[in-house]
C-alpha cells in the first residue's frame, strides 16, 4: 500500500469516527470540562467556553433518552444474576430520565421554557439521576467483573499446562476484563464529577477537580468510541 493509500485509509477512518454523533458530542464535553478546570470557577474566556459548549452538547443529546428507554425493556442477557439485571434496569431508567429532563433544561437555558427556577430544579434532578446510573454503573461493572474473574480462574484450571495467551477464548475474556475495568474507572470518576455539578462538597471537589476529572472521563469516553482493530480491518 502506497503512503497516499494509507494516508487516505486513515482519513476515512477519522470521518467515521466523526460522523458519530456521539463521539462529537464527547469531543464536546472534552473541550467542556477542559474549559472548567482552566476557569476554576472564575469569570472569563474559559467560563464562557464552559457554558457555551454545555449548551450546544444539548443538541447532540436530543432523543437520546430513547436508546436507554429501548435497553430498559430489552431482555435481560441470559445468566444475568437477578441483582446485577435489577442494577442495569435502574441504570437504564435513570439515565433515560436524566436525558429526558436534559431536554426541558435545554428549553430553559434556549429561552423557549420561560420559568428559570423550575429549570434549574429540573438540572439538580437530571444531575441526581445521572449520579445514580454512574453508581449502578459501578455496581454493574463490579460484579461483571468478579463473574469474568471466576470464568477465567475456571477456563485457566481447563488450559492447565498450555500457554492460556495462545487461547482465544481466555484473550475474548481477557479483553473484555480491561473493557469493563476502563467503564469500572469512568464511571467511579462520574460519581464524583457530578458530586462537583451538585455542589455536594464544595470544598473538596472544586470546580478545578470536576473539570480535571470530567477531561479524564471525556478521554476514556472517545477512546471507548474508537473502532476495534478487528472492525477496522475488515473495513
Amino acid at each position: 500500500m502506497s503512503t497516499l493509500d494509507a494516508t487516505r485509509a486513515e482519513l476515512a477512518l477519522i470521518v467515521l469516527y466523526l460522523n458519530k454523533a456521539e463521539a462529537r458530542d464527547k469531543i464536546c464535553r472534552a473541550i467542556q470540562y477542559g474549559s472548567k478546570f482552566l476557569s476554576n470557577g472564575q469569570p472569563g474566556t474559559a467560563q464562557n467556553v464552559d457554558k457555551s459548549t454545555s449548551l450546544a452538547r444539548k443538541v447532540f443529546r436530543l432523543f437520546k433518552f430513547v436508546n436507554d428507554l429501548h435497553g430498559l425493556i430489552s431482555p435481560v442477557p441470559r445468566g444475568t444474576p437477578l441483582p446485577l439485571a435489577l442494577l442495569g434496569k435502574s441504570k437504564n431508567a435513570l439515565l433515560s430520565t436524566f436525558l429526558f429532563l436534559d431536554q426541558i433544561v435545554w428549553l430553559g437555558r434556549t429561552g423557549i421554557y420561560k420559568n428559570k427556577g423550575r429549570t434549574e430544579l429540573i438540572g439538580r434532578i437530571s444531575l441526581f439521576c445521572w449520579m445514580g446510573s454512574s453508581i449502578c454503573t459501578t455496581l454493574v461493572e463490579l460484579g461483571e467483573l468478579r463473574r469474568l474473574s471466576k470464568s477465567m480462574k475456571k477456563l485457566e484450571k481447563n488450559l492447565k499446562d498450555s500457554d492460556k495467551y495462545k487461547s482465544e477464548e481466555y484473550c475474548a475474556k481477557l479483553q473484555k476484563s480491561n473493557e469493563r475495568t476502563l467503564a469500572l474507572v469512568k464511571a467511579g470518576l462520574d460519581i464524583v464529577v457530578a458530586v462537583g455539578l451538585l455542589q455536594l462538597a464544595p470544598k473538596k471537589v472544586t470546580p478545578r477537580v470536576t473539570g480535571a476529572l470530567g477531561f479524564a472521563t471525556s478521554l476514556i469516553s472517545c477512546y471507548q468510541l474508537l473502532p476495534s482493530p478487528s472492525k477496522s480491518k475488515v473495513n
